[in-house]
């Protein structure tokens, strides 16, 4: 059964967490406010499934969020008119929209991050994004993922390895540049 009063102590306790996660993902505050709200429906319609002994409420909202983020990326791939973007939303004011564009920006760096990690697979992608982004356990993320905890410790050895990789041709260059500039 639906608790109000329950629900809103939940919902201040993991606002600003959602928030975030959205904003180091999403770049138009309006879009970050929309699907914040979408998470947390989607929180009350699944309410019934959150299982304590599989992971914390924050890994359980991340996954649900990382599903509201896939939904609307699907969305907007499908549309083709920006202005139906913009129907049915209820405006913000200035405060809102600057309470949001701070929370933009403080988020840069980890939109910086997620676009150095396109590269990956998506399954390991998503570990460490979870991980090393987002700051949860490798056990919150394999929950948030829905996969088991072994699996999510596999791919995110494979993407720290892969994104090592990646890094060290550009260090190796570097150096040789600069041994071939010496002599």
């Amino acid at each position: 059964m639906y608790d109000p009063a329950a629900f809103e102590v939940f919902y201040r306790r993991h606002v600003d967490t959602v928030t975030r996660f959205m904003a180091r993902r999403v770049t138009d505050p309006h879009t970050v406010a929309d699907l914040t709200a979408e998470t947390f429906l989607a929180a009350i319609d699944s309410a019934h499934a959150y299982r304590a002994d599989l992971g914390s409420e924050t890994a359980w909202l991340y996954g649900i969020a990382r599903n509201v983020v896939a939904a609307e990326a699907r969305r907007s791939a499908r549309q083709s008119v920006l202005g139906s973007r913009i129907a049915g939303r209820r405006l913000l004011d200035g405060d809102d929209i600057d309470r949001l564009e701070e929370k933009l920006d403080a988020e840069a760096a980890g939109r910086r991050a997620l676009a150095a990690l396109e590269g990956l697979p998506d399954g390991e992608r998503a570990v460490i994004e979870l991980v090393a982004v987002d700051q949860l356990s490798v056990t919150e993320a394999a929950t948030a993922l829905g996969i088991r905890k072994v699996t999510a410790r596999v791919r995110l050895h494979r993407a720290r390895k892969a994104l090592r990789s990646a890094a060290a041709p550009k260090e190796q260059t570097a150096g040789l540049s600069y041994a071939g500039g010496k002599a």
